[in-house]
């Protein structure tokens, strides 16, 4: 039923308790710096190794993973977990090669970073692309999710769930960083018991339906049920093809997408930049742990749920006001099939990482608005409390906006590739920003404005290509198209640089050595541990 019993609202009740005190003592217990930027924006200096991971996962995992990527589960299968085990990879690569730069300029911000490297026109060209997109994508994505979720599981109309989504993040955001950093830990221990709980149950239930005694041989009891959902790399004329484009997943676009969410991310990297290099490499390491899981407590529950709904269980709860299958049902379906206490914990898992997510996003909706927009351009001389209130009031505004346009993704079966495909429109021609900016001393800030102007027209070209060709090129997938994109745009900026007489003489490059990218024996051992399981993963499910 669509309601939570006394005992899950205890339950419920206890988690919104200890988190909501704890970040108050956090606040109370730094209330004195609370008037500094650097330490409301990035709790500099304060956060441990364990912390940042945490908080970089809690932030990450949201909504659009418990409900989007379980849909995706449900609609193609284990080959939606790509997303998250290549993720591990690249925060490897990110600790090894994009911290140090950070660390050693002194950057605070992606946009910092672009001011520092190229210039103030790029700078802000930039920053505004990332609050659109921050701000109507993944915002608002949170917001409609985590409410269509909440209204699913407890009955209570969407609307309402939005507003108490919203207050609930609120209480963690406008304490800045470090209550944000700390209140992280206990998202991420509620969230991860909580979906290997349901996990486990949603096996558990498989058992049972379909007459297999045990929980563990659910497992291959699913494989067979729908051995289709169980392969990683999709071929051509696979279903779902468009959405993971075959052997692009491991060497093509997937890679583009990573490493500029992880590497070249406000929302991310803001967790790790107010900490030194070694407790910050660690911090990632013990994120890219933590990665590893996110399949087994998103997409197995989806998976199962495709076997029970194949098997002819809560068929009218799947299907949406017009009769159409929403895969995106398919997690909430599942918990409200859980026992009392168990579904109150599911769902405290659930609200911990939609408030986590939204509280990281909106504090790098307000770290870039108040310190390269505001500070910048509206009032240079503003003190520091102006600013950090600048901040504060920025979260407010954009939260208002994005409950505003949330209702509007009704029309998309699978959000998650919705939020995947339009961040894809500018993560081309950023992560070619940053990349070249690193390490090509001799690239300009003509060339990087360039990349700017042209990477979000090159994605809409390429996107409706096929139908501008009246069909003669198929639909390329959106994956192919990052790709595309990311080597002209790489390309262009090779040229423009090149043909610039004034690129000889460029000055603007990055403080590196060598002696940055050398890591510790132990984080070496960790990265060849993480990258044995995801060799062995992929061996087993090609």
């Amino acid at each position: 039923m669509n309601h939570l019993s006394v005992l899950d609202c205890t339950v419920f009740f206890i988690y919104f308790i200890i988190v909501s005190t704890y970040g108050y003592w956090v606040y109370r217990s730094k209330k004195k710096k609370q008037t500094d930027t650097k330490d409301y924006f990035l709790a500099e200096g304060s956060l441990t190794w364990w912390a940042i991971g945490a908080s970089i996962i809690a932030s990450n995992i949201s909504a659009e993973h418990f409900i989007g990527m379980s849909g995706s589960g449900f609609a193609m299968g284990l080959a939606i977990a790509s997303y998250e085990w290549m993720a591990a990879a690249t925060l490897i690569i990110v600790a090894v090669y994009f911290l140090p730069i950070y660390l050693k300029n002194k950057i605070y911000t992606m946009p910092q970073f672009l001011s520092t490297r190229y210039n103030n026109t790029v700078s802000t060209l930039m920053a505004v692309f990332w609050l659109l997109v921050y701000v109507f994508v993944n915002l608002t994505s949170i917001f409609f999710l985590g409410a269509i979720a909440i209204e699913t599981i407890t009955g209570i109309p969407f609307n309402t769930c939005i507003v108490f989504l919203a207050i609930f993040s609120a209480i963690i955001t406008l304490g800045g960083m470090k209550v944000i950093g700390y209140t992280d830990v206990i998202q991420v221990f509620v969230l991860v018991i909580g979906g290997l709980i349901t996990c486990y149950m949603a096996l558990k239930l498989v058992a049972e339906k379909l007459d297999t005694h045990t929980v563990l041989g659910a497992l291959p009891l699913l494989k067979s049920e729908a051995s289709d959902h169980f392969h990683m790399i999709f071929s051509k004329g696979d279903k779902f093809y468009n959405e993971l484009p075959g052997i692009a997943v491991l060497v093509g676009g997937l890679w583009i997408n990573n490493l500029n969410y992880w590497g070249c991310n406000q929302y991310i990297v803001q967790r790790a930049l107010g900490a030194d290099l070694k407790t910050g490499r660690n911090g990632l390491i013990f994120a890219a742990f933590l990665k590893l899981l996110i399949p087994v407590i998103v997409v197995i529950p989806g998976i199962a749920a495709f076997v029970l709904y194949q098997r002819g269980y809560f068929q009218a709860e799947m299907l949406d006001a017009a009769g159409v299958v929403k895969p995106d049902h398919a997690y909430p379906v599942l918990m409200n099939l859980l026992p009392a206490g168990i579904k109150g914990l599911a769902f405290a898992a659930l609200t911990a990482a939609i408030v986590a997510s939204l509280a990281g996003k909106s504090n790098s909706i307000a770290t870039i608005f108040t310190l390269d927009i505001y500070k910048k351009y509206i009032k240079p001389e503003a003190s520091e409390r102006r600013l950090v209130a600048v901040g504060r009031w920025s979260v407010v505004l954009a939260s208002l906006i994005a409950i505003v346009v949330a209702p509007t993704l009704r029309s998309f079966d699978q959000v998650y590739q919705f939020i995947q495909e339009y961040v894809g429109f500018i993560s081309p021609g950023i992560f070619a920003i940053f990349l070249l900016g690193f390490f090509w001393k001799r690239t300009t800030s003509r060339a990087a404005l360039a990349a700017a102007m042209v990477t979000i027209p090159l994605s809409v070209f390429f996107k409706f290509l096929p139908t501008i060709s009246n069909g003669l090129i198929g639909n390329i997938p959106f994956l192919n198209r990052m790709s595309w994109v990311f080597c002209i745009v790489i390309l262009l900026m090779i040229v423009v640089t090149l043909t610039d007489p004034k690129s000889k003489d460029n000055e603007q490059g990055l403080e590196i050595d060598r002696s940055m990218f050398k890591v510790s024996p132990a984080f070496a051992v960790c990265s060849v541990i993480i990258c044995g399981i995801l060799a062995a993963l992929y061996i087993v499910f090609w």
